[in-house]
């Protein structure tokens, strides 16, 4: 199939693209790599007048180490995020996401701003954007704000964004110490959206007791799910105390909105994700424990 007609749109800026959004309201789309919409749009399951193309804004591209934390400008490629070597030292989780998106042909054209605005909530980058604590920037008519990810994954497919606010980027804390990071998840194929998958972060005291935790969920709820309640009960215990599978169980038991479909029933999912809860928590912890 073909998409529906629209009328294309290539602004020089953001505050052009943003000003274009404003204008057109509800009848544009904005388009950055294209990885999701462009499929949907020949499907004919969406359907927008007017795309506005972000390809030509280079002030959206680009990573830079700020203190402690890392900037990357949400047009930048999930194929240049997965090659910086700044990235794979600081923001290591994310570095490691990469390669489980789609194929490589998908990584040089997908940008890591269009995957997270996208939402999916079997996406890797909303789900690591979620676990890390990052802060999501954007621009409108209105000037800059910067929403946290536990405040920006709203429903599925939908952000706390406005209709004329454009992701010109997202910061990631970078995590010091003794710290591991994991990321597992299970798809039926190479290259398709996890049915499953958990992305862990740890920090240990001197002393190998857990210091801070961050355990997020892909694709056990309409968005990315952050277990608060048992990273909570994890700090301040020796991280050889804690029972992996235990771990699993209990953070996907209390999962109330786990997606069935023709793949798999909700308990199957759930069964899925506490393991791979489990497997990621052991090699977090190893990693942490060797630093």
């Amino acid at each position: 199939m073909k998409p529906a007609a629209f009328e294309y749109h290539a602004p020089a800026t953001a505050a052009e693209a943003v000003a274009l959004l404003a204008d057109l309201g509800d009848e544009a789309k904005i388009i950055a790599g294209g990885q999701s919409l462009v499929p949907m749009l020949a499907l004919r399951l969406a359907v927008f007048d007017h795309l506005v193309d972000l390809r030509k804004l280079e002030e959206l591209r680009g990573i830079e180490t700020r203190g402690d934390t890392v900037w990357i400008g949400a047009g930048t490629t999930h194929a240049a995020v997965g090659r910086d070597a700044g990235i794979r030292r600081d923001v290591p989780l994310l570095h490691r996401a990469t390669p489980l998106i789609g194929h490589f042909q998908i990584r040089n054209r997908g940008t890591l701003g269009g995957a997270i605005a996208h939402a999916d909530a079997a996406g890797e980058y909303p789900a690591v954007a979620l676990t890390l604590d990052a802060q999501m920037h954007t621009l409108s008519p209105r000037g800059q704000r910067t929403i946290p990810a536990a405040e920006y994954f709203t429903g599925m497919w939908t952000t706390a964004m406005e209709y004329d606010e454009l992701l010109t980027g997202v910061t990631f804390p970078v995590w010091r110490g003794r710290t591991g990071f994991a990321i597992e998840e299970f798809a039926r194929r190479a290259g398709d959206f996890a049915m499953a998958g958990a992305v862990v972060a740890v920090r240990l005291d001197a002393d190998s007791r857990i210091e801070r935790a961050a355990l997020g969920l892909i694709g056990l709820a309409p968005t990315p799910v952050r277990a608060t309640a048992a990273e909570a009960e994890l700090i301040g215990r020796p991280a050889a105390t804690v029972d992996a599978a235990e771990l699993g169980r209990a953070v996907t038991a209390g999962l109330n909105s786990v997606p069935a479909d023709i793949h798999g029933s909700a308990d199957y999912r759930r069964r899925i994700g506490a393991v791979m809860v489990a497997r990621a928590w052991h090699r977090a912890v190893e990693e942490a424990s060797n630093d």
